[in-house]
């Protein structure tokens, strides 16, 4: 189970990132979170760029409404979907 916090109408979760993927996807779960695999490799933020658009189809909102919020340089991160609960979060993520 992903554990989600919110924050001023926020959906807050933790990102366990594997760059360098053949494919952008969301694995599974991972330590209370969810592990992710990313084509792009952390260079530039390109990684971080593509967890964001990852999120964004998967909530179907825009790329501009997903941020990382913490860990950019590092695997895991903290990744923040703007004007989504906590609710709606989990019926996404459980099928995961």
């Amino acid at each position: 189970m992903v554990e989600l916090r919110e924050k001023n109408g926020n959906v807050v979760f933790m990102v366990r990132a594997q760059p360098r993927s053949s494919q952008s996807r969301v694995c599974g779960l991972y330590n209370g979170g969810l592990k992710v695999s990313l084509k792009a490799a952390p260079v530039d933020d390109a990684a971080n760029e593509e967890c964001c658009t990852l999120f964004a189809k998967l909530f179907r909102i825009p790329h501009s409404r997903v941020h990382v919020v913490s860990g950019r340089s590092s695997r895991t991160k903290s990744v923040m979907v703007e004007g989504v609960s906590s609710e709606a979060a989990s019926l996404i993520f459980e099928q995961f």
